[in-house]
């Protein structure tokens, strides 16, 4: 289908939806600090803030086979769409809510999960998008710019927040982020997402709707190399999600509930992720991007131990900035190697499968961590005389919040050992050289409408 006139395209397309989106996240990561403050005075719970990203992740997980197939059948810019229009539905209720003096923390958990609903379609839509409209050479300026999305606002949301919520109040937050979610459309309503070529292999793989979804495990099943680098995101994920379960709280705990604090912390990890981004945009990253994945996860594991360690921001804030600056490295090397190895018209089923073989441990990570903490280890380092407390206080101190730090400690080190495992499985360690870029496919038709 040929490109209509008064739509955007190329990296000038890109650009325009990138900005569109990293506005939307800027507001929307406002939103999530003003919640996670309301969950903590309202609850003061570990237990009760993980069951948020509980209720976030678990439809996400659910949905997403569906979604997979839905990216590769249909448009994929609706499918882009989507996303934002639920995660605007869900802040709209929550403003709703506010405003009629009617908002409660369980309320979170439903919007939460209407918001990972949501956000099901936009990873396998975005990341799909990305080798359709852009050249390969482009892909790791590309991937550089969307992992800014994901770390740039996160070093203004928590600081603009904190100083605005006193001013607007939660409500003026959530009027913000709906607005900012419609701008988000618009962009992407003006900008052109042509339809991928179809392979040899994309027809073979139709069929029914269940067929279409097993497709994507069935594809990574396959291929050792791919299962490989989606085990260390498993582990990865699981270990270091229930260490950052607890995070927040921990800091709140530590610091007698200073959200200026809290605030810093995150945003020195989102300054770092933002700087990480930068280079890999310039960089590209190892050569090999297997490094980049399986180092990076080394040197995140090493910084979450440090920072374990710390009791207050001079450890916190340097361990939190380079644990962001590895982020990038690791994210961005891990998909140029699925975006160079899938090809595109396979990605929506194959990207869909691989989160939710990434993600399967994020709904349990946090009820871990949080039950962990809320029942063990906070009870064994409250007093000197705490069940951990004589082993690890010399460390980690005694008092509100130390069982926490050891939960990050123990957990960070278990996540450097997950990338230091890869080395030792040529599967994983030699996948750039074991799988061949999908332009050896050949393709079966040109490109569809």
């Amino acid at each position: 289908m040929e490109q209509p006139a008064h739509r955007l395209s190329g990296m000038k397309g890109f650009a325009l939806v990138w900005v569109g989106q990293i506005v939307s996240v800027l507001a929307s990561g406002m939103t999530t600090f003003a919640m996670t403050i309301y969950m903590y005075q309202q609850t003061h719970s570990a237990t009760a803030m993980a069951f948020v990203q509980v209720a976030y992740i678990t439809p996400f997980l659910l949905m997403s086979p569906i979604a997979g197939v839905m990216v590769d059948r249909y448009n994929r810019k609706l499918m882009m769409m989507i996303s934002d229009i639920a995660g605007a539905t869900a802040v709209l209720v929550l403003l709703i809510l506010y405003f009629s003096g009617h908002l409660e923390y369980w309320h979170i958990y439903v919007t939460s999960a209407v918001a990972g609903i949501g956000t099901t379609f936009q990873w396998p839509a975005y990341s799909a998008a990305i080798s359709v409209m852009l050249p390969k050479e482009q892909y790791g300026r590309a991937n550089g710019m969307m992992s800014l999305i994901e770390a740039g606002p996160g070093v203004i949301s928590p600081l603009l927040a904190g100083a605005l919520i006193p001013l607007i109040q939660i409500g003026g937050v959530l009027a913000i982020d709906t607005v900012t979610f419609w701008l988000a459309i618009l962009a992407l309503a003006v900008v052109y997402v042509p339809q991928p070529v179809r392979t040899a292999e994309g027809r073979e793989s139709e069929g029914g709707f269940i067929k279409e979804a097993a497709f994507g495990f069935k594809y990574i099943f396959a291929r050792p190399s791919l299962l490989g680098l989606q085990m260390i995101f498993f582990f990865g994920n699981l270990f270091s999600g229930v260490g950052f379960a607890v995070l927040a709280p921990m800091i709140l705990a530590r610091t007698a509930q200073n959200t200026a604090v809290l605030g810093s912390v995150e945003s020195a990890a989102s300054i770092g992720m933002v700087v990480g981004g930068i280079a890999m945009s310039a960089w590209g990253g190892f050569k090999n991007r297997v490094h980049g994945v399986l180092l990076g996860w080394m040197f995140t594991g090493v910084m979450g131990v440090l920072f374990g360690l710390g009791h207050d921001l001079p450890l916190w804030l340097p361990s939190m900035l380079l644990s962001g600056l590895a982020i990038p490295l690791v994210n961005t090397s891990n998909q140029a190697i699925w975006q160079a190895k899938v090809a595109p018209d396979l990605q929506g089923r194959v990207f869909s499968a691989r989160r939710l073989i990434a993600w399967f441990s994020n709904p349990i990570a946090p009820i871990i961590g949080g039950t962990l903490a809320d029942y063990v280890l906070e009870p064994a380092m409250k007093t000197p005389g705490g069940a951990l407390a004589s082993a690890f206080g010399p460390l980690f101190g005694v008092g509100p919040g130390t069982g926490m730090s050891l939960l990050i400690a123990f957990c960070s080190v278990l996540a450097l050992l997950v990338g230091l495992s890869g080395y030792f499985l040529p599967p994983i360690r030699d996948a750039e050289t074991v799988l061949p870029d999908h332009q050896a496919l050949p393709a079966a038709e040109s490109a569809s409408a």
